[in-house]
């Protein structure tokens, strides 16, 4: 996503079972393959998982998106 992805919105590249469509290749962002899952991070099930990740991308959204629509 050239100008970055919004907190809440799903990545474009995120195929249909939820699977990174660019995994591994040269392309992928840094972010992404520099994230490395914690058991904090997956928690027991894809709803902590999903709440958990959804909090990490308000806490690290850049500035330029407070108050903006998303």
């Amino acid at each position: 996503m050239p100008h970055g992805k919004p907190a809440g919105i799903p990545c474009v590249q995120l195929l249909p079972d939820m699977r990174c469509a660019i995994f591994g290749q040269p392309e992928r962002p840094a972010v992404c393959s520099s994230l490395r899952p914690t058991n904090e991070m997956c928690g027991v099930n894809r709803d902590e998982a999903m709440t958990y990740l959804t909090a990490l991308e308000n806490r690290t959204q850049p500035d330029w998106t407070v108050g903006r629509d998303r």
